[in-house]
């Protein structure tokens, strides 16, 4: 399959090395509502262990005395605490009335609002990561479970970061932190203001843009994957929009043989990270 050529993203690359999650990294940005802005409460020791294990701050933890000591908990616990978060421990009936009886799993905290990487700081450090770095750009994922399983799913897959519009999608809440189960510490998200400016920002960094539309896109496997990527997600309802499809150097489909005519944006997501790293990976040997 013939491509516009651009020069090669792995010309001159520094040597890949791990490039650490740091507050340095982050810019904080304004919340869109007052809703995110008050959902700043996670649950479930998965989520509550991946923040503690993290560099961000967490203003309190409640906890059953069964976990509190646990070997799992008790040393980040500890360390919080000297960073100034309190520890209250307390009885399941307690924890189930601060999350309204949610499936707390004997642990639930508040955070400090989620700080967004900035964009050029991913890109650099996505690129100093490895020579062919793969970046997710979630086009309006509105459903912040929807936008919690790409996040897991995009870092279970070991690509460099998400990028998500400001506006007209869902930011990083406490169900997001929940739906991802700790993979938010271990992967930089952006926020931006203009998608599509992103967009030519990332090509003019190297990397080929490649979004993923229902039907009349290049079938997925059949896709050369072997340089730096943008991989575009389109919206739950709408897929991506006209504009976003117009940046985009490849349009992909997944082909399907049943009645349903399209995917759940974090499945669609899942299968095409799936085909990037099985077609990098029959590369290798």
């Amino acid at each position: 399959m013939a491509h516009k050529k651009r020069p090669s993203s792995a010309t001159n690359q520094p040597k890949p090395q791990k490039s650490p999650l740091t507050r340095q990294n982050r810019q904080k940005l304004p919340s869109p509502s007052l809703e995110e802005e008050n959902r700043d409460l996670i649950y479930g020791r998965h989520s509550v262990l991946g923040v503690l294990g993290s560099d961000r701050q967490l203003n309190r933890v409640w906890i059953t005395s069964q976990l509190r000591y646990d070997s799992r908990f008790d040393s980040l616990l500890e360390a919080a605490k000297a960073r100034g978060t309190v520890i209250d421990v307390v009885d399941r009936t307690r924890l189930d009335r601060i999350t309204n009886r949610a499936n707390h799993q004997g642990v639930a905290a508040i955070v400090a609002p989620y700080e967004y990487w900035d964009l050029t700081a991913l890109i650099e450090s996505a690129k100093a990561t490895t020579a062919t770095p793969v970046i997710v750009i979630a086009d309006g994922i509105l459903d912040p479970h929807n936008l919690g399983a790409i996040i897991r799913t995009t870092e279970a897959f070991g690509a460099q970061g998400l990028v998500i519009p400001q506006r007209r999608a869902a930011g990083v809440t406490s169900t997001v932190m929940k739906v991802a189960a700790g993979a938010l510490e271990n992967l930089p998200v952006a926020r931006v203001v203009n998608l599509n400016r992103s967009l030519e920002q990332l090509k003019e960094a190297g990397f080929w843009i490649y979004g993923t539309i229902a039907g009349k896109g290049e079938l997925l496997h059949t896709i050369d994957f072997d340089r730096a990527i943008g991989l575009v997600v389109g919206s739950e309802g709408k897929g991506l929009s006209q504009l976003t499809q117009r940046c985009c150097d490849v349009l992909a489909t997944i082909p399907l043989s049943g009645k349903t005519p399209s995917l759940n944006a974090s499945v669609a997501a899942a299968i095409a990270l799936y085909e990037v790293y099985r077609c990098r990976a029959n590369e290798q040997r």
